[in-house]
């Protein structure tokens, strides 16, 4: 049987239009996966973008049209106060961050052009702010050499607080690599991880920064407008406060002192010096507080005023080591001690009379504000003085020296340390309606004596507008009030007589001389009776005289 021509010509044709059908099928799959899939936000790179988050419910968000120069790219989102979960799949199983603001690195396979990431809230409705940043193949990669999160690399920022400091700790990086160099199980490019070797190129630098928010602001407004000055490299380095700066040999974390109901941003950005590249952690933020406690919360914070007594401050400081009891009732002993130790100092005057032991006590308190100030400026970050030993000797010393520069001019210690330690009182009391960093001059030094950690911590605070007016009004309060004081007194003695004497002289003449006109005041006993009688009087009904006739005309 003899094969014809059209049917060998036939069987071409036919396989052609098949391909050819087969080639328009997957050019149309191709522009519909080019399209946003429904349902879907989508994202643009190093763009800040606003998500409204429905309590429970997912939110899906894609990225598409991702430059080939790119490696990796980071994903955070970040919410106020309220815990959310950041997923590249649903449910959230693997490569997920849970947090304020949760962060996740995406390793981006060969030819890979878009992603898909998920965000939910916790528990309740909130609003977030979230960006994606990319990274090529010489930035280094953070937290690329993680070992401690279920996240092969974990650019988070772990940060813990307390009343006295705040501990921030994060992954160590790894060097950049390509897309096609090393594939991994899951598909994604693995990093060379940072190698303590001398010499070698794989040491990091890491250079931790702070950003502070405006005092006393704790707007969502305010924190979502601040966040954008710390997510990139460059708005960090412009923008933010560089703290220190670690290397490979060290341990990737950090103490910084807490300041209750002060908003504050940190970042790290860590830098390949070989190829003189960078890359920034997820930010991370905190006001050192709970925005949702019922008591005690930002909204209700607490204030140290009467520790500065001198009974009152030492009372605190072993009430709060040695006992569990509550704070509110730790401050109301304090309150009491402190009015007590006042009386005290009072009475030891009145009946001893000694000028020399009364200043002691003036000039320590006058001492103790001199020497917090200077562990309040940048003499105090001094590393001897992380040394307890060292600082506590050297604080002391400070504070005595104020009683023995004036050992000699009673009076103007006594005048200068009302003036100084009084107008500071008013800050404080300000302190408690409008936020100031004044008043951390003496709240660290408390710190450092309640807590054993606390001299380990970074202490760094923010100086704005409220600061310099307050303190132009320390200064104003102080100055005028030592004037008035000088001025009133220098007509009159150094310092008052004997008290306790001086009564006891005055009730001998009064009992001796009958020409004094106090020799015929009653005592005091019989005058307190009589004053008794008179108060008893008011509440006598006055006696019925009996029937009254009226006159008659």
């Amino acid at each position: 049987m003899r094969w014809t021509p059209a049917v060998v010509s036939g069987f071409p044709q036919r396989r052609a239009s098949r391909v050819g059908w087969l080639w328009l099928a997957l050019l149309l799959l191709a522009l519909g996966l080019c399209q946003p899939l429904q349902g879907l936000t989508e994202f643009k790179l190093g763009r800040f973008q606003e998500i409204p988050l429905i309590g429970n419910t997912w939110f899906e968000a894609a990225l598409w049209n991702i430059p080939e120069n790119a490696t990796f790219v980071t994903v955070q989102a970040h919410t106020q106060y309220v815990n959310t979960t950041l997923s590249l799949q649903i449910p959230a199983r693997g490569a997920s961050a849970v947090g304020l603001d949760p962060g996740l690195l995406l390793s981006l396979k060969p030819r890979e052009s878009m992603f898909v990431w998920h965000l939910q809230a916790l528990a309740q409705n909130a609003s977030a702010m979230s960006i994606i940043l990319p990274y090529n193949a010489r930035d280094p990669v953070p937290g690329g050499c993680s070992s401690e999160s279920n996240l092969t690399s974990d650019p988070n920022l772990h940060l813990k607080y307390n009343l006295y400091e705040a501990t921030l700790s994060f992954a160590p990086a790894g060097t950049g690599y390509a897309r096609y160099r090393c594939i991994s199980r899951w598909g994604a490019a693995l990093p060379f991880c940072d190698m303590v070797v001398k010499g070698s190129r794989r040491q990091l630098q890491y250079d931790i920064y702070q950003y502070f928010l405006p005092e006393g602001d704790l707007s969502e407004k305010v924190l979502f407008t601040s966040l954008q000055k710390m997510a990139e490299v460059k708005k960090i380095e412009a923008h933010g406060v560089k703290l220190f700066s670690l290397g490979a040999q060290d341990e990737t974390r950090v103490t910084l002192s807490s300041i209750r109901g002060q908003g504050v941003i940190y970042n790290v950005v860590v830098k390949d010096p070989v190829y003189n590249t960078s890359a920034a952690y997820t930010l991370v933020h905190t006001y050192g507080c709970s925005f949702t406690d019922h008591l005690d919360n930002c909204y209700t914070l607490k204030f140290f005023f009467m520790g500065f007594i001198i009974l009152g401050c030492v009372s605190f400081i072993l009430l709060v080591r040695t006992s569990s009891l509550g704070y509110d009732v730790v401050l109301t002993l304090t309150a009491s001690l402190g009015h007590v130790g006042g009386v005290l100092l009072v009475a030891c005057w009145w009946l001893s009379g000694s000028v020399i032991f009364s200043m002691l006590f003036v000039g320590l308190v006058l001492g103790f504000l001199f020497s917090s100030t200077i562990a309040f400026t940048p003499m105090g970050k001094i590393e001897v003085f992380q040394d307890d030993t060292v600082f506590w000797v050297s604080v002391s010393s400070l504070a005595l020296i104020m009683p023995f520069l004036f050992y000699n001019c009673p009076r103007v210690l006594n005048i200068t340390a009302c003036g100084l330690v009084g107008s500071y009182t008013v800050v404080l009391g300000i302190h408690t309606y409008v936020y100031t960093s004044l008043a951390y001059i003496t709240l660290n030094i408390l710190k450092r004596a309640l807590d054993d950690n606390f001299k380990a911590a970074y202490t760094n605070v923010p100086f704005q507008r409220n600061d310099y007016i307050l303190m132009a009004m320390w200064l104003i309060l102080a100055v005028s009030g030592m004037a008035f004081q000088f001025t009133r007194e220098k007509d009159r003695p150094v310092f008052p007589p004997h008290p306790y004497r001086t009564w006891r002289h005055d009730r001998q003449r009064r009992e001796t001389n009958i020409l004094d006109p106090s020799h015929h005041t009653p005592p005091l006993q019989d005058r307190v009776r009589n004053a008794l009688t008179t108060f008893k009087q008011f509440f006598v009904r006055p006696q019925s005289m009996g029937e009254q006739t009226p006159l008659l005309l």
